[in-house]
């Protein structure tokens, strides 16, 4: 099933190539996560599942200067604490919907990733930056703390005493210095999405159940004592043989051919 371009208010989506679904963000001035952006992503992942061939996904803006600036404020000045509660909820459930989405996810930034906005990009795969990105989780600044997964996300990416200083200053933090400590996969010297899609295309080569199961194995190393993990890796692999990639990636390695993945 082909994923035809389309939109839901601020978030538009397209197939870009073969498996490769481009997601878009665009209510300016700044990408605020409100309501609106948040139902849009939702319905992209919505759209992506339901197509069913999607085997990276693109997240992107189209409003210069900013891949998002993190919540609402002012949608925030306005409700109530069920309200607050709801909202939150909503944050977290697009980031953890992508975390274990059964494809790959990248984030294209170009501009502030800032609050929720770089939340929403810790919870994707990877994350391409261009050389004027700057990175930050500024909510000590209005009496929170980052609430959508950024005190979790963030110590797995950069460790412990890096992510204190970024939580507890509110700095924000310059490409070449968040590609330094593991915050940025990839920095680029031009434009983000074009790194994204080569990215995008490296990726493609290979069996989608074998890379989903070996960043669920990365994963699990943060969460599980070495023994655990360990068992959980041959885990991983043995799904593989069962699912029938590891079949077909030996047999095309013995008969000098390109494998047939699902």
């Amino acid at each position: 099933m082909t994923v035809q371009k389309q939109n839901v208010q601020v978030v538009s989506w397209e197939t870009v190539d073969e498996g490769t679904m481009l997601v878009t963000m665009d209510r300016g001035p700044a990408n605020a996560l409100g309501p609106v952006i948040l139902d849009g992503l939702e319905a992209a992942c919505q759209a992506a599942e339901e197509a069913g061939n999607i085997k990276v996904m693109i997240i992107r803006s189209a409003v210069e200067g900013f891949f998002a600036a993190g919540a609402d404020i002012k949608h925030l000045s306005t409700i109530d604490a069920d309200s607050f509660t709801a909202y939150g909820d909503a944050m977290r459930h697009v980031n953890d919907r992508l975390e274990s989405s059964p494809w790959l996810s990248i984030a294209a930034v170009d501009g502030l990733a800032l609050g929720g906005g770089l939340e929403l990009a810790m919870a994707c795969t990877f994350r391409v930056s261009g050389p004027n990105a700057r990175y930050g989780l500024p909510e000590v600044k209005i009496g929170l703390i980052p609430g959508a997964g950024g005190t979790q996300r963030l110590p797995r990416l950069v460790g412990r005493g890096r992510a204190v200083d970024i939580i507890l200053t509110a700095r924000q933090v310059p490409a070449e210095e968040a590609r330094s400590i593991g915050l940025v996969d990839r920095l680029t010297d031009g434009n983000a999405l074009d790194a994204a899609l080569a990215l995008a295309a490296e990726l493609a080569g290979a069996s989608l159940p074998a890379q989903l199961a070996g960043a669920r194995a990365v994963n699990a190393a943060f969460d599980l004592p070495f023994g655990e993990g360990a068992r959980f890796e041959v885990a991983q692999e043995q799904g593989l043989f069962q699912h029938g990639e590891a079949a077909e990636g030996l047999s095309a390695f013995i008969e000098k051919r390109k494998p047939t993945f699902a």
